[in-house]
């Protein structure tokens, strides 16, 4: 027969006895009151945990808003700046215009009674020239 002392029933019995007393122990373990606190004590950790998460995710999403919502108003501000300035130049450049107008105007009246006044006094020259050639003419 054979030289091994435990034989295969043998062997494989207790291996199932030992299968056995691990799963009890584990079963024991898994039903002590201890380990249901400790995992009672996690899951509350964990949801305080995923509470703070959210609330910072929210307080975060809201900074944002709160960032996105003051740089539109400042763009706005800008933009409200950008179309005032626009409108002065504008009103500045009516402004210089209607003056240059008026200094053109003035300069070219200016020049029209220079020219009236010039051609007087040529008109006069040229009136006595024909005068005095005139008086010459007759020796009187």
């Amino acid at each position: 027969m054979s030289y091994k002392v435990p034989d295969l029933e043998e062997r494989q019995s207790s291996a199932v006895a030992a299968k056995k007393a691990m799963l009890e122990k584990f079963r024991a373990a898994s039903e002590d009151p201890e380990v249901e606190k400790r995992r009672a004590a996690r899951a509350a950790i964990h949801e305080t945990r995923v509470a703070r998460i959210a609330e910072r995710e929210a307080a975060k999403k809201a900074h944002e808003a709160e960032m996105e919502r003051q740089a539109a108003e400042a763009r706005e501000r800008a933009l409200q700046a950008e179309r005032e300035a626009a409108e002065r130049a504008a009103q500045a450049q009516r402004e210089a215009e209607h003056l240059a107008a008026m200094l053109a105007a003035e300069e070219a009246e200016r020049a029209t009674a220079l020219a009236v006044e010039q051609k007087a006094a040529r008109d006069a020259r040229y009136a006595a020239r024909k005068a005095a050639k005139k008086v010459r003419r007759r020796g009187y």
